[in-house]
């Protein structure tokens, strides 16, 4: 199976569930006579009467005993006709292929399905196997008990056909589905997460009751997953091109774009492409003044030569506004190509217009721009996001994240390059929650949005500098209402909709609670002014954390006047308070070195924080420069240099800090693809070992990078 399997949420898994039915409860002598799987699709269960359901009976070749019949009520006629092990092995292995495997004991059915095939010489791999009895004793390890019985009731599943196989993998199925929430609180989100936890739990209880059988009675069973071994980045994906990835739209995009007014003849039209050497034009529609994307209409060479083909030399005197296609479609300028890529691909065409953030058409692209850009991996990845209907198609979208990264980084790409594919991925992910949720809103009779809105993240993914450790950072400012009352409590149920989209997609909640659906991270554009200004004024512990949180900040979705308005007031309210950026300062507090005294790693188990002692002194240092300053860019790289063009004398030490934080942000990158391939869920630290002897050199001096940090805010700041 693919390693990239292993970072697929368990929410949009492909897997598949299975039960046997069996002569014995002792697997060394039982033989199958029932077999039983159903498919689960990107979370989905299938239906009983799809092609997703595999039933049936096998013969033994030997009596079942009237023990075994008394449980599962299978006898001697009615297996009699069935075929035997040995010929339906090659369908039903057909029909598990390339998916983990779910069951309840599944290690058992691993035991007797693998102790067939070896009697009748058939070859057999350990599959991805996931116990419900086990993951169900992760997430409530003081249960009185854990047979099926006793998880459906406590679920509140359905148990139907109980001891039939089909009955038993169905039951199997829907405790998994019910698991997969409770699963995510305790921080188990993926496959690989979910398989190691298996593991884990797999040598401490070894032996397992047996429910059904004879009460009490316990069999051996062998581990229900193969071992998730830590791979190797540069083995995991085949080189790719990762300009896809690296590059935007507006960098290859055509500009400024061809517009022309819907009443211009064909005729015209055709002449203005000939001159110009450009393959489309975009139609105005005659009540706009501006060419906004959803309103504008595309004439491309085929619409002209199908408007010849079909009405001759008549065409050449006909508005353009008759021929053209007035469902255009466009990509953000800002866009990665990836996603250009994606949406062509997917929809078919070979033109799309360019919007920037108040929807105006600023360019075009098109398929000969993007020839060069073509990557498997980016076009798996592609718009999938932007287009999924659901928490579990988002999920699955989400799965291609570890992937791009991984193909950015073997193509010699830095962790810049990865955490701006991810913030880019995580915004996208943002819009389309909201969109939903919009939708989800009407559905339930709550209406539209009461006035104009924005959404927009915060943090890392606002920097563009997040990696696969991400959680959710949000916030929403809407036109007018007060807290608690109807537009307030609009908005209050749409942000509860976005938040619970996210954390299903793949984006965990926030620990600290940053998210639109709190009261702090919600209001109006004059409660968020008052807001701001009691930070400034009080500048209290507590608000100086709320602050540090929200002056990293990036549009999502909603009115991007609105909110064009709402972020230059909010950077004028803290431009030029020295006081202010003072205490902000004081609050970040001061470094500590990521070496000790005798210039070794101040690693613990074998790992080293990189946010801790590398990333996070030099993002606040950066930021609170900004919010003095009122920089308009949130990237910490950005900041930076603008620190370094206002101190030109401290150039060195700002560039060491630039080149450190690249550093970082690769090795963390690197080692979260790595991790979560082995099923360990991401995070900020690296596994020292892993590293060769340069990276190590490399890294102790970027190490020492920020202990420039204090000196340099205390000459910004305290001489200002």
């Amino acid at each position: 199976m693919n390693a990239f399997m292993l970072a697929t949420p368990l929410m949009a898994l492909n897997a598949v569930a299975l039960d046997t039915e069996a002569t014995s409860m002792n697997p060394a002598r039982a033989r199958l006579v029932e077999f039983g799987a159903i498919h689960l699709n990107h979370g989905e269960i299938s239906a009983l009467d799809s092609d997703g359901i595999l039933v049936a009976r096998i013969n033994p070749g030997e009596s079942i005993p009237a023990s075994a019949t008394q449980i599962h009520g299978i006898d001697d006629a009615m297996v009699r006709d069935a075929e035997p092990f040995g010929k339906l092995w090659p369908r039903a292995a057909q029909f598990l292929s390339h998916r983990p495997w779910i069951g309840q004991s599944i290690g058992y059915d691993i035991t007797l399905i693998e102790a067939e095939c070896k009697r009748a010489g058939l070859s057999f791999a350990l599959p991805y196997a996931l116990d419900t009895r086990l993951l169900a004793q992760k997430v409530a390890p003081n249960l009185a008990g854990y047979s099926l019985e006793n998880l459906c009731h406590w679920l509140n599943v359905p148990l139907e056909n109980r001891h039939s196989a089909i009955g038993d993998a169905a039951a199997a199925l829907h405790v998994f589905k019910a698991l997969v929430p409770l699963l995510r609180e305790v921080g188990i989100r993926t496959l690989g997460e979910a398989l190691r936890t298996s593991m884990t739990l797999s040598d401490a209880t070894r032996y397992h009751e047996t429910a059904g059988w004879n009460e009490g009675a316990t069999i051996q069973t062998q581990p229900v997953a193969k071992s998730v071994a830590a791979p190797s980045l540069m083995s995991a994906i085949s080189h790719g091109d990762g300009y896809a990835y690296r590059h935007k739209v507006s960098d290859v995009m055509s500009s400024p774009p061809v517009l022309m007014a819907a009443r211009t003849s064909l005729s015209d039209a055709l002449k203005h492409m000939t001159e110009a050497q450009c393959s489309s034009v975009f139609v105005l529609d005659p009540e706009d003044e501006k060419p906004l994307a959803k309103r504008c209409g595309i004439l491309t060479e085929r619409d002209v030569l199908r408007a010849l083909a079909k009405q001759g030399a008549d065409a050449l005197e006909r508005p353009i506004s008759e021929f053209a296609t007035h469902q255009l479609q466009s990509v953000a300028a800002d866009a990665p190509l990836y996603v250009a890529i994606g949406r062509m691909t997917r929809l078919r065409i070979r033109h799309l217009a360019v919007h920037n953030a108040r929807d105006e058409i600023v360019g075009a692209v098109s398929a000969r721009d993007l020839l060069r850009a073509r990557d498997n991996a980016a076009i798996a990845l592609g718009d999938a996001i932007s287009t999924a209907t659901d928490s579990h198609a988002m999920a699955a979208a989400w799965v291609g994240l570890s992937k791009a990264s991984a193909s950015l980084l073997v193509d010699g790409s830095n962790g810049r390059d990865v955490a701006a594919m991810i913030s880019y991925e995580i915004r996208t992910l943002t819009a389309r929650a909201a969109e939903l949720s919009e939708a989800k809103m009407a559905i339930d009779g709550h209406g539209p949005p009461p006035c104009a809105y924005a959404l927009f993240v915060l943090g890392s993914a606002a920097r563009g500098e997040s990696l696969l450790a991400m959680d959710q950072d949000n916030a929403l400012v809407f036109e007018h209402g007060e807290p608690g009352e109807a537009h307030d409590r609009w908005f209050e149920t749409f942000s509860s909709h976005c938040v619970v989209l996210l954390d299903e997609a793949g984006v965990p909640l926030c620990k600290g609670g940053v998210m639109a659906k709190n009261p702090p991270w919600r209001g109006s554009l004059a409660h968020w002014r008052d807001r701001i200004e009691h930070w400034v004024a009080r500048a209290s512990t507590e608000d100086l954390l709320s602050v540090d949180a929200f002056f990293d900040m990036h549009f999502c979705y909603g009115n991007a006047a609105l909110w064009q308005d709402f972020h230059e007031a909010a950077r004028d309210l803290t431009r030029d308070r020295p006081a202010f950026a003072k205490l902000l300062a004081d609050a970040n507090g001061s470094h500590q070195s990521g070496l000790t005294l005798f210039n070794r790693f101040r690693a613990q188990d074998g790992r080293l924080d990189l946010k801790r002692y590398g990333l996070f002194p030099i993002v606040c240092m950066a930021r609170t420069i900004a919010i003095m300053r009122g920089y308009e860019t949130s990237s910490t790289q950005e900041r930076l240099s603008r620190v370094r063009a206002e101190m030109p004398q401290s150039a060195q030490d700002i560039d060491a800090l630039i080149d450190a934080q690249g550093l970082f942000l690769t090795l963390i990158a690197r080692q979260q693809v790595m991790d979560s391939q082995a099923g360990i869920a991401p995070s900020n630290t690296v596994e020292i070992a892993r590293l060769s002897t340069f990276e190590r050199i490399k890294l102790k001096n970027a190490l020492a990078a920020p202990d420039v940090v204090d000196d340099l805010t205390r000459d910004l700041l305290f001489k200002s």
